[in-house]
């Protein structure tokens, strides 16, 4: 098959068929309301399905409507988002909140541009509400269809070209089926068969419903298929994280700048000039603690690696707020890059104290 003469027209009936029978039974498609979806959809974004569903349904427990959302405390919030990274994202879904509560009533807009419009929402999921809630012919083009897309035409094009995404929105927008349940089921169907046949590194092209459709099938090009852009190589940092046990707990402050800026850490320091990890406790002021162990482990950021140095000591006077263990636990919102420091401590006797899951 050549590539002129591949039509997505061709698509919807068989993979409907496939996704009628092979979808997963996923919580967010039981009453697919906008703020479900939405809720969902931003969930999912650069995390995977199954660490997803616990979040998800807690989170939803928690704030059920978008009401709910707009007026929860940031630090509820942000506990309720705890692990899930990228804590931009529910910063922007409350702010989204509000402008639905004091301008819309409550309800999102079904114009997709005013959708659009909204915090935290671009192209992807105004389509994904769009289709999956209000039933409107609306692509949401996110990874698994731009895969998928790019090996049915054997597409040569970087996937991260904004002219690809309009092209694909227009192409697959077209070819929409004629209902909403329709027309929510096929943009469910495009993100279901790129997750579990379709995959980045082992298509299961054999039981696929689109192989016979598919150029990169039929050619055996999968593996060229979609044209990925070349990432930029990660910046290294050395990172000091101070796990400063007190009489009162542990201290805890809320970062300044950098990357988790406004989110809560044991304290830290990027690692410049040779200092020390003495030098930077007598900068905030501690001249007399006792060390009781160090421990080193990395942590991923997308454009940043953070080489850290966890740092153990015990003082008698707090330098910064402290909290106990019960609080951190329950009510205190830390992201993962710090919540580690104390799994690496975990195996050392003296830290009966530290319980947390990390």
């Amino acid at each position: 098959m050549k590539k002129s003469e591949f039509s997505f027209q061709r698509i919807p009936a068989p993979l409907l068929s496939w996704y009628q029978q092979h979808k997963r039974d996923l919580p967010w498609r039981e009453n697919p309301t906008p703020y479900r979806v939405w809720v969902s959809e931003i969930m999912l974004q650069q995390t995977r399905v199954e660490a997803v569903k616990e979040y998800y349904a807690r989170f939803m427990s928690a704030l059920p409507t978008v009401e709910d959302l707009a007026v929860c405390a940031e630090e509820k919030l942000l506990k309720l988002w705890e692990g899930l990274g990228y804590y931009s994202r529910v910063r922007n879904m409350q702010k989204t909140a509000k402008i639905l509560v004091n301008e819309y009533g409550g309800e999102f807009p079904q114009d997709i541009a005013l959708l659009k419009k909204l915090p935290g929402i671009g192209s992807y999921t105004a389509g994904a509400i769009a289709s999956i809630a209000f039933g409107q012919p609306t692509a949401a083009v996110d990874g698994n269809v731009f895969r998928v897309a790019a090996r049915l035409e054997e597409n040569p094009t970087v996937i991260s070209d904004p002219s690809y995404r309009k092209y694909l929105e227009k192409e697959l927008s077209a070819v929409y089926p004629n209902t909403k349940e329709a027309c929510s089921a096929f943009t469910q169907s495009l993100f279901e068969v790129g997750a579990l046949l379709c995959k980045p590194q082992s298509p299961e092209c054999a039981v696929c419903p689109l192989k016979e459709l598919c150029g990169a099938y039929l050619h055996g090009t999968q593996r060229d298929f979609p044209v990925l852009p070349q990432k930029p190589p990660k910046r290294n940092e050395d990172v000091f994280v101070f796990l400063i046990e007190t009489p009162q707990g542990f201290c805890i402050r809320r970062r300044e700048e950098g990357v988790l800026k406004g989110m809560n850490e044991f304290p830290s320091h990027v690692i410049k000039n040779g200092e020390t990890a003495e030098n930077i406790l007598n900068e905030w002021g501690m001249y007399e603690f006792t060390e009781v162990k160090r421990q080193k482990y990395t942590h991923i950021f997308t454009h940043i690696r953070w080489n850290m140095t966890c740092v153990w000591v015990k003082t008698d006077v707090a330098p910064f707020d402290a909290y106990t263990v019960g609080e951190i636990t329950e009510t205190v919102s830390l992201p993962t890059a710090f919540r580690q420091c104390l799994g690496a401590l975990k195996d050392t006797k003296q830290d009966e104290q530290l319980r947390i899951d990390v």
